[in-house]
């Protein structure tokens, strides 16, 4: 199946398409004219583009109509979308660019809005895509270094989109909230994949927490998809009594903690399914019932955790009676595909990159874990995301899933900070729902039964936001390398270096 085949069956389908808001009011397009008007774009599109050359097209634009049809252009078969990071400026964005070999870059609505004005059914552009054919380039976040172009082809779109309609059982009947960024993995595969599998409604809109409820209302919303913190941000808005009266029923997407996955379901009436996975989209770990608190879930078979240095499987977690994880040195290893590649088609013009990805003919993802005797896996952070404090290994995640704990804190962002005399120190970034005073803190901490001594934060910053990717992930190489100088801007709670308490 390819997504050609998947627009096609539509193309004669006069129900509802996409939806958009237009200058405050609700906009409609039908499958039928959402086809006719891609294959005129690709037709404009395909028309000054060089045979000899990769016919890769970059899109630099927001979410909305112009990009849902240049999604569908692309599709028909003539050439491939590579999808552009819209906060990349610069440089950075130069060289997205030249990695992706883009021959043209569309930073304007106005093609996708002329091809829309016209009617008819448009030239369906000549092509022949398989499953295996290139559909999309799209970067990764860039968390842990430069982002990679991902090669996705027409199967990782139509795949996943089969997978997520028979997993949640997504029918033609819902409507679709696509408010993730489409450049990114998360909106074509969860988002608009399963409504082009199922011929349903999708609107699309750029993210806003305070403009979430009221577009899942207005759109008629039964079911969105996110990637990183919108559950937290749109939990930070003010509560109103009826916040559970929307059409919504189920969310779905990665990255959520058990709080935020929790509270987002109650407050709005919904079912809130997290998953594991990245744009690679070769690892993945499923939320079940009766799952233990903390974890990412259970592994799909040929997933393991494996110790980067030996390649053996690590050593099943331990825990004491209070859930502190006993043998990190041997349990943490590195979330692996052992069957192969799974779904990853690899990087476009990045063999150092991919080389790293699949060693040994295993793909190795870069997310630290450890899983317990019964086969549950725990995220403990990046691969860079090790720290070494008083010849003691300890994880981010971990860290960050106890100070998460508290009610007042609604993010938490745990790095290494340079110790003066060898390894690292831990410090922390807090963003604060409610208050906390540096005597609360060390309160709470003390209470924490499976929080390591050792990791205790040595420094802790009060936040009003984080350095992010466009897809909400934390950069924290940005945090370590900020430092914890004494008098920075917000001022930092140090705490004595044998003490427990901060000032």
């Amino acid at each position: 199946m390819t997504v050609r085949d998947l627009l096609l069956a539509r193309a004669d389908d006069d129900r509802p398409a996409l939806r958009w808001r237009d200058a405050g009011a609700i906009r409609e397009l039908s499958w039928r004219r959402y086809v006719g008007a891609a294959a005129r774009l690709a037709e404009r599109v395909e028309r000054g583009l060089d045979p000899a050359r990769p016919p890769h097209v970059g899109v630099l634009l927001p979410n909305g109509p112009a990009f849902a049809l240049h999604l569908a252009a692309a599709g028909l078969g003539g050439h491939v979308l590579v999808g552009l990071n819209t906060t990349r400026r610069g440089a950075a964005l130069d060289a997205d660019i030249a990695k992706a070999d883009c021959q043209v870059v569309v930073d304007a609505a106005d093609l996708a809005l002329a091809a829309l004005a016209e009617s008819g059914d448009g030239v369906v552009p000549d092509a022949s895509p398989t499953p295996d054919s290139l559909f999309m380039l799209i970067f990764t976040s860039g968390t842990s270094g430069s982002p990679k172009a991902v090669r996705v082809t027409h199967e990782k779109i139509t795949g996943p989109g089969t997978h997520l309609v028979g997993r949640l059982g997504l029918s033609a009947d819902d409507v679709h909230y696509v408010s993730m960024p489409l450049f990114h993995s998360n909106a074509v595969m969860a988002g608009w994949a399963p409504a082009l599998t199922t011929g349903a409604p999708f609107a699309v809109a750029g993210f806003s927490a305070r403009g979430f409820l009221p577009d899942v209302r207005d759109f008629g919303a039964t079911y969105a998809n996110y990637v990183g913190k919108p559950l937290t941000y749109v939990l930070a808005t003010p509560a109103r009594p009826d916040d559970a009266e929307n059409p919504l029923r189920l969310v779905f997407g990665n990255e959520a903690n058990d709080a935020d996955i929790a509270a987002f379901a109650t407050r709005f009436g919904c079912e809130v399914v997290d998953s594991y996975s990245s744009t690679e989209n070769a690892v993945i770990v499923q939320r079940r019932p009766g799952m233990p608190r903390g974890s990412l879930g259970m592994p799909l078979p040929g997933v393991a955790v494996l110790d980067p240095d030996s390649g053996d499987v690590t050593a099943d977690a331990e825990f004491d009676a209070s859930g502190r994880l006993l043998n990190p040195d041997r349990a943490i290893g590195e979330l692996v595909n052992t069957t192969g590649a799974g779904a990853f088609a690899g990087y476009y013009n990045d063999p150092e990159a991919e080389a790293e990805r699949m060693r040994g003919g295993r793909y190795w993802s870069g997310d630290l874990a450890y899983r317990d005797a019964d086969g549950w896996v725990y995220f403990a952070g990046r691969s860079g995301e090790w720290l070494r404090v008083d010849g003691e290994n300890l994880a981010a995640a971990p860290i960050e899933r106890i100070l998460l704990r508290h009610p007042a804190v609604a993010e938490a962002a745990v790095y290494a900070v340079p110790d003066p005399k060898v390894g690292d120190q831990v410090a922390c970034a807090l963003i604060l729902r409610g208050p906390l005073t540096p005597r609360d803190l060390e309160t709470f901490l003390a209470e924490q039964a499976d929080l390591s001594p050792k990791a205790w934060p040595r420094y802790v910053r009060i936040v009003g936001d984080l350095p992010r990717t466009a897809t909400n992930k934390v950069v924290k190489r940005e945090l370590t390398a900020a430092g914890v100088a004494p008098t920075s801007d917000p001022p930092l709670w140090t705490r004595a270096e044998r003490g427990t308490s901060y000032d």
